[in-house]
């Protein structure tokens, strides 16, 4: 596909803006396209969907094909397996041709009478998008507090509670919170709310019969966000107030909600605790500049405040990084991440032995699953990898033996050992090791003439963690090689790993990424005339900058609701990503930072060239990167880019930052994607 071979692309008006930074001018020749109350910007919109949908009408059987694979890769009827808590046994379902989940709960006995708690899909009827943001059940079991939008959005959620014994909601209701907690009577609640920026910035305290809350906390660094949770143990009410690289706790007992929360330790510039009450005692995970993975202390009732009284529980390991923690009655769990794969350490607080739940794959993610019972004897986790579908095991402590509960089922049939996982590692420009991981069906010749989709993220710490993916079969199905790439921005191999990949070591998440497409290609999984490669966010970040950096390198790619505006959207503090992100790519308004912001940011560094095929998307409603980010991209790449290659947006006109909010809709983006992928290499079926 060419682009000449379509009528002519919609082309932005363009009216100069200009920006005034140390002695340095910026224009922008589509900053207008920020306002959606603007037909202008709205027509623009449409037209570019107008022409997505003329580029890609020809692949509409293809997409119906992707779309009924993966429907068939999934179980359609299908039920989580339950989780005890509080005397209940809880569990979801979602039913064939149904968007979203049912919510709900048996007491005492998985014999007993089903209660539904939410049915989401009547929730969700006639709206165009429906977050359920999950709920918290009260201790007394009779209410239900949760969190839902009917925009898409990832932040501005509206607080409503339901009375179990009626089904019906309560008078209360707040528009903007993020995080809930129940006191013991279950008649006062804590949550937290927004404010204009999207920061969760205060905490309010409120009776169910009280008409407003009352300010119980109020975070004033824009740098940091605050949240208020229960404890596993039900004895405590905790605020956490964070930045990316400091945090602070707070807390009441349960039984007491009108008490004044107390500071745990005084919040330090630089350092990260986080508390997990035990009944005799404080666990504190600790992460400081000389202990970047964190250590485990645990620390007297009654005399925490003094730091010579902890004990040090598990000491720093430069090659190990505690991913979580869990805290039972008899036993300290901890998640850790060596070599970038994942171990569970279960430790008895009885006699000290420590045991460990090892995994025998080359590639593979497992994670701590619900654990809420804080007496339990079994610690739940799940396991999954490129060609194994998720499980879920209970591992009985005592026993030191895990114990299978739940398989994901692909309905349509499949068979790990068709297929071949991989460990990887390329080279990076400054000689650093960076793994991926990847998967193709056996027999693949490594010749270079194989298509290859190349994934990853590379920011604020999140690692890039391998799963089992229904809908990434419809590609390798068809000769594709998946590969994720575990580049520095993340924490893929430790808390230095995402130290290396940020603020002015930024760059490293950009050249990791190609010297992993360079790896792939001279290696013969494919060639730089079939490689795709994809992000989403900060991902489509990744995407804008490799893409300006090296162009010739990439078949096509998929920038999904990118950031990509980077100095623009950093220097206004009025937007989400701002104020409270400079600890991730630093503050602009210093001169050393907005120059190396300047000298990678996507949108500035457009430039006349031979652009590979671009997919965008974005979001009107989004509310973590503004749907102009997107739609500025676009229309300067046009104004710019040479040659003939494919440049589409689609935008949601109706949701945000995760697209379609349905799971049948979200299938046919996916299906959207893949076939944008595919027609660009030259499949069609």
């Amino acid at each position: 596909m060419k682009q000449s071979d379509f009528e002519k692309p919609p082309i932005a008006e363009i009216r100069a803006t200009n920006f005034e930074k140390f002695e340095k001018t910026r224009t922008d020749n589509y900053y207008w396209l920020k306002d959606k109350t603007d037909k202008k910007v709205i027509d623009y919109l449409n037209a570019e969907n107008a022409y997505t949908d003329k580029i890609m009408a020809s692949s509409k059987d293809l997409q119906n094909s992707i779309y009924d694979e993966i429907v068939g890769r999934i179980k359609e009827d299908d039920e989580t397996y339950p989780v005890f808590e509080n005397g209940y046994y809880y569990y979801s379902r979602v039913e064939k041709g149904k968007q979203y989940r049912t919510y709900c709960r048996k007491k005492s006995s998985l014999d007993a009478a089903e209660e539904i708690i939410f049915d989401v899909n009547k929730m969700a009827e006639g709206k165009q998008a429906f977050i359920f943001d999950d709920y918290t059940i009260s201790p007394d079991n009779k209410k239900a507090v949760y969190l839902y939008n009917e925009t898409g959005s990832f932040a501005e959620f509206t607080l409503k509670i339901r009375d179990l014994e009626t089904g019906k909601d309560l008078s209360l209701s707040y528009d903007g919170a993020v995080s809930v907690a129940w006191s013991s009577d279950s008649e006062t609640l804590f949550y937290s709310a927004i404010d204009s920026t999207l920061r969760s910035s205060k905490i309010l305290r409120q009776g169910l019969n009280e008409e407003k809350g009352t300010l119980v906390y109020e975070e004033k660094d824009a740098k940091f966000s605050c949240y208020v949770h229960e404890t596993k143990t039900r004895e405590f009410i905790f605020i956490t107030s964070g930045s990316s690289t400091t945090s602070e706790e707070r807390f009441i007992r349960a039984d007491k909600p009108h008490s004044e929360f107390t500071i745990f330790l005084p919040r330090v510039n630089g350092i990260e605790y986080f508390v997990y009450p035990h009944k005799e005692k404080f666990f504190i995970r600790w992460k400081d500049k000389q202990n970047l993975n964190a250590k485990i202390y645990s620390a007297p009732l009654s005399s925490y405040s003094d730091k010579s009284t902890w004990k040090e529980e598990r000491a720093h390991d430069e090659n190990v990084r505690i991913e979580d923690v869990s805290v039972f009655e008899g036993c300290l769990v901890l998640e850790l991440r060596k070599n970038g794969l994942i171990e569970i350490e279960v430790k008895s607080l009885k006699t000290g032995e420590v045991k460990n739940i090892s995994f025998p794959e080359p590639v593979y993610t497992a994670y701590l699953g619900a654990n809420p019972e804080y007496t339990s004897c079994k610690v739940r986790y799940n396991y999954t990898s490129l060609n194994r579908p998720n499980s879920l095991y209970d591992y009985d402590i005592e026993a030191g033996k895990s114990v299978l509960l739940k398989q994901q089922e692909v309905p349509s049939g499949f068979n790990p050992d068709d297929y071949t996982v991989e460990r990887l590692w390329a080279q990076a420009k400054d000689g650093v090791k960076v793994p991926m991981a990847a998967v193709y069906k056996k027999g693949l010749a490594k010749n270079g003439a194989a298509p290859a989709l190349l994934y990853s993220y590379g920011s604020y710490g999140y690692s890039s963690d391998v799963y089992f993916s229904p809908s990434v079969y419809s590609l390798v199905e068809r000769g594709f090689v998946y590969i994720v790439a575990q580049i520095r921005g993340g924490s893929d191999m430790g808390e230095q790993w995402y130290e290396d990949g940020k603020l002015l070591k930024k760059k490293n998440t950009f050249t990791d990424f190609i010297a992993c497409a360079e790896h792939l290609i001279s290696q013969k999984y494919t060639s730089s005339e079939k490689i795709a490669i994809m992000g989403g966010s900060a991902g489509g970040l990744l995407m804008g900058a490799v893409t300006n950096m090296r162009p010739d390198l990439f078949h096509s790619v998929v920038a999904a609701v990118p950031f990509i505006d980077v100095v623009t959207t950093m220097l206004d503090d009025s937007l989400p990503l701002t104020t409270g992100e400079y600890e991730e790519w630093g503050n602009p308004n210093e001169e050393e930072y907005y120059n190396y912001m300047l000298s990678y940011s996507p949108y500035d560094n457009i430039e006349a060239k031979n652009y590979p095929h671009i997919l965008v998307t974005g979001g009107l409603n989004d509310s973590q990167v503004l749907f102009h980010e997107p739609a500025k991209y676009t229309a300067k790449l046009r104004a710019n880019k040479t040659g003939d290659n494919i440049l589409i947006l689609r935008m949601n006109m109706d949701s945000g930052h995760g697209g379609a909010t349905g799971r049948y809709d979200r299938i046919k983006d996916t299906a959207f994607e893949y076939a944008f992928i595919l027609n660009m290499v030259g499949i069609n079926k």
